[in-house]
């Protein structure tokens, strides 16, 4: 018997120069979509340590991923977490090759390694909008530091690693739902828990500062996840097509009905509701964005920004949560919500692109057991890097400082004049 051509992958053009675009889609998801977003969130006098935190943490999150996070979450047999056999990337040049779904086809390893990197940091970065406007910046980098390499690596390597515990299970994932979303909404709740509130919360109106800036940041946002959810494809294919008119669909669904309930309530509609649509519909559709169809997409953008809209109306409140940009309102819940009903809109009836063999009841197990391991992971782990830091560093400012602005404590600048 001849030896297939196919038998060593070969490195294609085309779907590397797409991954090579979809990582840098995701980098301007951090620097600036994330920072603009959260920036116009926040009080003016922390503007700039909002805008610090992420790009500090961006700047983190690509060392660690290079020093030893990418090894463990993506090298090594282990259902948990991997090997250091590719810390420092070692091994990897620009002919690695990581092998795609197509047979015989491949892309470079290290921009394999590089397109989780930007998942990485803006997973790290998602967690601080918990927390803003009273954690020091020495403090959050250090946490950011300890949770990437024992939360982050971890729940990607279950998730995402042919060996990994929950990829074997059978638990869909597309894009980030468990990695991303859960991991970071439910970090940030455990932070909120370690750090307290904000001085004068909730006594205090805390408005966002520039509504303007928050829409800027919510476009970059939406564009930036076209590589996130349609990059994950990992190829200039039809299912990266799919994943991208998901990415429409879902969002838009989100904006119009965020803005609709606040119309139904308040008799206005809200320009930083239809941001929060945008974003709730996104994360949503993050782990579906593969499997769903159109009208799956839609389904999860509406369920998702309705709930986020009446937790963040009713249940943060009463629950006594500081979570200051609602990480884990939209994120965390959000996620939630699309990792469970990724089995729902898979379904070939609601245009889902499951096989005509696919079981609701056993795929629905499946993803209840992924959103069970990745909170408690992310609650276990993020509650041992806040009490590690806390251990070794002061965590928030105190009340002067604060009140003062973290601009000014923290970095000795302001963003105006």
């Amino acid at each position: 018997m001849g030896v297939s051509r196919w038998a060593q992958p070969v490195i294609d053009s085309g779907d590397t120069a797409w991954m090579l675009v979809s990582t840098a889609l995701v980098l301007l998801m951090l620097l600036p979509g994330l920072a603009l977003f959260y920036g116009g969130l926040v009080r003016a006098k922390n503007l700039l340590s909002v805008m610090s935190q992420v790009l500090g943490i961006t700047a983190v999150a690509v060392l660690v991923w290079i020093g030893w996070g990418y090894s463990l979450a993506f090298s090594g047999g282990g259902r948990v977490v991997g090997s250091l056999a590719k810390a420092g990337l070692a091994g990897l040049d620009g002919a690695s090759a990581w092998a795609l779904p197509t047979a015989g086809r491949a892309i470079p390893e290290l921009l394999f390694a590089a397109f989780q990197m930007t998942f990485a940091g803006i997973t790290a970065a998602l967690i601080t909008g918990a927390l803003v406007e009273r954690v020091r910046f020495s403090a959050i980098l250090l946490f950011s530091a300890l949770w990437l390499t024992l939360v982050y690596a971890p729940v990607a390597h279950m998730v995402w690693a042919p060996t990994g515990l929950l990829f074997a299970l059978g638990a869909i994932d597309f894009a980030g739902g468990t990695v991303v979303h859960i991991n970071a909404g439910v970090a940030g709740l455990v932070g909120v828990a370690f750090a307290g509130g904000r001085v004068g919360w909730p006594r205090e109106a805390m408005p966002p500062h520039s509504l303007a800036l928050v829409l800027i940041g919510t476009g970059l946002l939406w564009v930036g996840w076209f590589g996130f959810n349609a990059g994950s494809a990992l190829e200039a294919n039809g299912l990266a097509a799919v994943a991208m008119v998901n990415t429409f669909a879902a969002p838009a669904a989100g904006v119009l009905a965020w803005m609709g309930i606040e119309r139904w309530r308040s008799g206005k509609p809200s320009l930083l509701g239809g941001a929060s649509g945008a974003i709730a519909g996104l994360v949503a559709v993050t782990p579906a964005a593969g499997i769903s169809g159109p009208l799956g997409a839609i389904l999860l953008g509406v369920v998702a920004s309705l709930a986020c809209y009446g937790f963040i109306a009713k249940a943060k409140a009463r629950l006594g949560l500081d979570d200051s940009l609602d990480v884990f309102g939209i994120h965390g819940l959000g996620g939630i919500i699309g990792s469970v009903g990724t089995a729902l809109v898979a379904l070939p009836a609601l245009g889902g692109h499951a096989g005509a063999d696919y079981a609701l009841g056993p795929q629905l197990l499946r993803q209840l057991a992924a959103v069970g391991v990745a909170a408690g992971w992310s609650a276990i782990g993020s509650a041992l890097c806040f009490g590690l830091v806390r251990a070794l560093l002061p965590l928030r400012h105190d009340e002067e400082a604060e009140r003062e602005g973290l601009d000014i404590s923290d970095h000795g600048e302001r963003a105006y004049s």
